[in-house]
């Protein structure tokens, strides 16, 4: 397991505890190793959390637009993924990037683990490569709760629906909606108040 440094903030971090509590323990776990994993490769930059209707997202970039993420991890009922905005551009000689949208791709993550199989860590590889000047400028790393959703979906499956997968192009295509509205400064579907959201950016 990778350990690494958390937010100084404690509140930022309470926050983002209740935030996991949500998910069954097991997508819990996945989702703060994932992160850990996701913040270990960033010594700068800010770290952006939204508590989106979808999706619990720790998204990383080298300022705190929300444009800025181009890296990010989403915990969803039954997995967790990892998500790359300009994933289109990323040469995946594995085939492993899924997706059928115009920009966003993803990897579904077995195990928090899969985040350093050779194939995974050269797409972060390239994703950081794309923002090197802006991140080697940054500030050091911070995180930020960006917006949190009046409404959201249950974060743990529905007996109904357990064992059936839900397609991994559309959390692409969801993810892909929530930078489009986060490049246009629309608020995610299902935003708070604007002091919910952190205030207008």
């Amino acid at each position: 397991m990778i350990v690494a440094h958390m937010s100084d903030d404690p509140d930022v971090e309470s926050r983002i505890d209740t935030f996991l509590a949500r998910y069954t323990p097991e997508i819990a776990a996945q989702l703060r190793e994932a992160r850990a994993r996701l913040r270990a490769a960033f010594p700068r930059g800010v770290e952006m959390v939204y508590d989106n209707y979808n999706a619990l997202v720790f998204g990383i970039g080298a300022g705190e637009r929300r444009s800025d993420a181009f890296i990010s991890v989403a915990g969803y009922p039954r997995w967790v993924t990892l998500f790359f905005l300009d994933g289109v551009a990323l040469e995946d000689p594995a085939g492993i990037l899924e997706g059928a949208g115009s920009q966003v791709r993803g990897v579904r993550l077995k195990s928090p683990e899969d985040m350093a199989r050779p194939e995974v860590a050269a797409l972060i590889a390239q994703a950081i490569a794309r923002r090197e000047p802006a991140l080697r400028a940054a500030p050091p790393l911070r995180t930020v709760v960006m917006s949190v959703s009046a409404t959201q979906r249950p974060r743990q499956p529905s007996p109904a629906v357990r064992g059936h997968d839900h397609p991994p192009a559309q959390d692409s295509r969801e993810e892909g909606i929530r930078l489009r509205r986060a490049r246009t400064g629309r608020p995610p579907r299902g935003a708070g108040s604007a002091s919910d959201r952190g205030g207008s950016r």
